[in-house]
């Protein structure tokens, strides 16, 4: 009687046919490239962060280099990655390394969990697929392969149904050829196992599929219940004076955390009273068109105002920590909220028509 070989046999056996091994961070592979990989990874696309990692990587070619950078740098070769927290982790985490490791990732589990902005799969991918130590993996790509073969009911948000797909990936999870077994489930859940439309006939474990043989696909993994999005709104201060616009700093936590943005009102009054206060000479004021920038847990609606000012006196010009004329020609390698990139691009054609 002829037996189905073991899961992991199978799921290697794809890799070594159809797993992807070009990406960039696969080249010359070491657990630091590995680890901005997989932290860039988080909830982007890998065609979204190849270019994004080349860059960083250019720029900070290993963890002294990181580690000794300005944050707000950092911010910058971030800038349209999103989830800054990511990035100000990444930073902390090097500078912990150089401090407490010197300079050298970790290989002892525990370390590498300790620190910043990681945690239980993202230590696992780290040090199994780029050094070969066995640990598994539970990132979304593999909570969506497992929870389809398996039929584990319920939304992978709670912690009851987390625990069991972290049983089932410590069972399935092979002793050898952990790196090729390890990025094969990514790849499976990330090309063929996909959310809405999963390629079950390329699939190297759909035989004993449980969701695929029942037709029930779709309803695996169980969806996050749904809450109503609150909708705030906002007021930005677009202020203009030759070519240079005002920004400020967010503080270090909150939305935006350490990001340079324009100046936030919660009403057009708010931003009124502020424009009177200040007693700019204003030249130009235009509503610029505006946007809904949408939060894990809330809306944005924002009015961005564009207000062009003449020649500020000496006591105006802001030039401290937390605030800055940034030059539109020649702009600052600082870190940029999405909302704040978007407005900026926006800018060179309103101020043209002026």
């Amino acid at each position: 009687m002829k037996t189905t070989p073991l899961f992991s046999d199978r799921i290697i056996s794809w890799y070594d046919v159809h797993g992807r091994k070009q990406l960039p961070w696969q080249q010359s592979k070491t657990p630091y490239k590995v680890w901005i990989s997989e932290i860039m990874l988080q909830q982007t696309q890998v065609a979204t962060v190849i270019p994004y990692f080349e860059k960083f990587i250019d720029r900070f070619p290993n963890i002294d280099t990181l580690a000794a950078a300005e944050q707000d740098e950092v911010l910058h070769h971030w800038t349209g990655l999103g989830y800054y927290a990511r990035a100000r982790n990444l930073h902390k985490a090097a500078q912990q390394i150089v401090e407490q490791h010197q300079g050298i990732f970790p290989v002892d589990f525990d370390d590498v969990l300790a620190l910043p902005g990681i945690g239980r799969s993202t230590a696992g991918a780290v040090l199994s697929l780029s050094l070969g130590l066995n640990h598994p993996i539970l990132d979304g790509n593999v909570k969506r392969v497992l929870a389809r073969h398996g039929i584990i009911e319920g939304w992978p948000g709670k912690k009851p149904v987390e625990d069991k797909l972290w049983l089932l990936t410590q069972q399935l999870t092979p002793n050898v050829d952990i790196q090729k077994y390890n990025q094969a489930m990514m790849d499976i859940g990330a090309t063929v196992c996909t959310r809405s439309k999963p390629n079950c006939p390329a699939c190297p474990v759909a035989i004993d599929c449980q969701a695929q043989l029942s037709g029930r696909q779709l309803e695996y993994p169980g969806k996050k219940p749904k809450k109503v999005i609150p909708v705030k709104a906002a007021w930005l201060l677009v202020l203009e004076q030759q070519n240079n616009v005002h920004l400020q700093k967010r503080p270090p936590s909150g939305i935006w955390g350490g990001l340079w943005c324009f100046a936030q009102f919660a009403t057009k009054e708010e931003l009124d009273e502020h424009l009177s206060n200040q007693a700019y000479d204003i030249s130009h004021r235009e509503d610029l068109v505006g946007f809904r920038h949408t939060f894990s847990h809330f809306h944005l609606d924002i009015q961005p105002v564009l207000v062009s000012i003449n020649k500020i006196s000496d006591n105006q010009i802001m030039e401290q920590d937390s605030s800055v004329w940034y030059n539109l020609p020649h702009p600052p390698k600082v870190g940029l909220a999405s909302a704040t990139e978007r407005i900026l691009a926006s800018l060179g054609s309103v101020l043209n028509k002026e």
